[in-house]
């Protein structure tokens, strides 16, 4: 029955998030009700400490302070303004806009990282011009849905920041790390769609040359330099500097949450209530991390003193798996619990148990961290609880179906897989620019 223990405590758990409770406290009352039954009270003496420890770290002080860059640069029009820009440049291509929006994606990825507001406002000021424009409402769906999802894998990343902490490694090496990986998925995007306009061209047409040449006499090169020079200016100093080994993320964290606050001011949409609502924003996103952070280090303690590690290291090891057939069995488990919950209660439910395995296996943590990242994506655009689907679903016309946005986003779910076994396949390209330092 003891050994047993530790599996009683993850079923009793997955059936619980499955039925819809608030995570941070399924995690830490399970835990603790399974524990208590266990070992009794004085076995928790150690969790104030193990507490204290996670609300004291120097690094994950860097998550609030991406948050509120993020969530200030969405208020500041950035998006609008680069969508609008992004458009008009390539909208003499078929499929330009769709090109445009990821580029967008991108970008918005390295400013904001903020999965929600990316998709959202890309979706209102995207989705109805694509379709007025002749797009398929697949295509338009899928590409606003898959390039909102960047901000996941393109540094920095408060999952890279999450799952650095984790596994012990450092939140730089894991933003660098993430750079190849992040530009490979857009390059595939890019490719996807460019074979999208080839050979389905009314799903993907090109503007009308009446705008593209209104766009051209307005002041183009003024509304280039507006739209990119200052946030691309931001996003250089912030990721140069951790980089360089000139500052640490949170110090450049700081650095950013500063400077999304000038460049809202400068772009005219600073003011009392914009600050309001970036600050409750932030403070309701670092809350929600944080309490997931209090409910994981019970669970942890409690899944440690059931001896859950030693079991399931053991339990593998004795199963003779190779590195990569448990490596693959993992991803696999990652990918199919992404179908049912977030990423948040993967990170700290899955990663923390399978890591000492992977330390044993002799496995480099740094490529383990990115593979795990990069597989977390796809969370937010697998149904039927893909949060990026929601989010676009929300915003989107009535016209626009459900059935429209999950056929729209299998072609990047297979796109995010094949760059997994590209890393799988080659560790170089998640290791290598970190290993230059």
């Amino acid at each position: 029955m003891t050994e047993a223990m530790p599996l009683i405590l993850f079923a009793v758990l997955f059936l619980l998030l499955l039925m819809g409770y608030p995570v941070a406290f399924t995690l830490g009352g399970v835990s603790v009700l399974l524990g208590l039954m266990t070992f009794g009270a004085d076995f928790f003496n150690l969790l104030p400490l193990r507490i204290w420890g996670v609300m004291t770290n120097y690094v994950l002080l860097a998550v609030p302070l991406f948050v509120y860059m993020g969530v200030m640069l969405e208020k500041s029009g950035l998006a609008e303004d680069m969508l609008e820009t992004m458009a008009l440049l390539f909208g003499r291509l078929r499929g330009g806009l769709a090109v445009a929006v990821v580029v967008v994606g991108a970008l918005l990825g390295a400013s904001t990282g903020i999965v929600g507001a990316t998709v959202v406002t890309m979706g209102l000021l995207s989705l109805p011009t694509m379709l007025r424009r002749g797009y398929s409402p697949p295509v338009a769906t899928g590409t606003i849905a898959a390039s909102g999802t960047l901000g996941q894998i393109i540094p920095p990343s408060v999952v890279l920041v999450l799952l650095g902490s984790i596994l012990n490694v450092s939140v730089g090496d894991m933003f660098i790390g993430a750079v190849i990986p992040g530009a490979i998925l857009v390059g595939m995007y890019l490719v996807w769609l460019a074979i999208v306009a080839v050979f389905k061209p009314e799903e993907a047409p090109a503007m009308p040359p009446e705008e593209l040449a209104a766009f051209r006499e307005k002041g183009m090169f003024r509304k280039i330099i507006r739209a990119f020079l200052l946030p691309l200016g931001l996003m250089t100093v912030v990721l140069g500097s951790i980089f360089a080994g000139v500052t640490s993320p949170t110090e450049a964290a700081a650095v950013g949450a500063l400077g999304a606050t000038l460049l809202t001011v400068f772009q005219g949409k600073f003011s009392y209530e914009t600050l309001k609502s970036v600050m409750k924003e932030c403070t309701h996103i670092t809350c929600m991390v944080f309490f997931v952070l209090v409910g994981a280090e019970a669970f942890g303690l409690v899944f440690r003193g059931m001896k859950g590690d030693a079991f399931m290291t053991a339990l593998i090891l004795d199963a003779n798996l190779s590195t990569y057939a448990f490596m693959a069995l993992v991803l696999v488990m990652i990918f199919i619990a992404g179908f049912f919950i977030d990423f948040i209660q993967i990170t700290y439910i899955i990663v923390p148990v399978v890591t000492p395995i992977f330390i044993v296996l002799g496995v480099d943590l740094l490529w383990l961290g990115i593979l795990i990242a990069v597989n977390l994506q796809t969370s937010f655009l697998t149904p039927p609880f893909g949060f990026s689907l929601f989010y676009l679903k929300g915003v989107a016309p009535p016209e626009v179906q459900t059935r429209h946005i999950y056929s729209g986003i299998l072609p990047f779910v297979v796109i995010q897989l094949i760059c997994l076994g590209l890393l799988v396949y080659t560790p170089a390209l998640a290791t290598w620019l970190p290993s230059l330092r």
